[in-house]
């Protein structure tokens, strides 16, 4: 995204394309349904969730929305992925489709119990 950098994941919606701004606030419910003691802030340039570490993040570009979860919490959910392009650490939903929600929701509580059990890192 261009333009003024962001101080607050409301700001970073906000600023968002159109097509993202949806999105965006159906993801950030998700995660914060899944991590509800987590704190919002901006790093990087974009929104994440942290709990002593940084859970994931997400971010908005021009044809689709990124999901930060990390690889180590990605590799159970292979099979559920293989429909989505995927990089090291990050899924990418297209804005033309719905948000796997179910989805999501898993690798987020995985990610979260990860951390929690085993003070996971954002990159291993």
């Amino acid at each position: 995204m261009q333009g003024t950098k962001a101080t607050t994941v409301e700001e970073y919606i906000r600023n968002a394309p159109t097509p993202a701004q949806a999105m965006l606030g159906e993801i950030r419910a998700l995660l914060k349904e899944a991590a509800p003691n987590a704190k919002e802030a901006i790093k990087w340039g974009y929104p994440v969730l942290e709990e002593g570490r940084i859970l994931f993040s997400y971010s908005a570009h021009k044809d689709h929305l990124n999901f930060m979860p990390t690889g180590p919490a990605m590799e159970p959910f292979r099979a559920d992925l293989a429909g989505y392009k995927t990089g090291q650490d990050t899924i990418q939903f297209l804005y033309d489709q719905p948000l796997p929600r179910d989805l999501i929701r898993k690798i987020a509580e995985y990610r979260l119990k990860e951390v929690r059990e085993k003070g996971a890192r954002w990159m291993y």
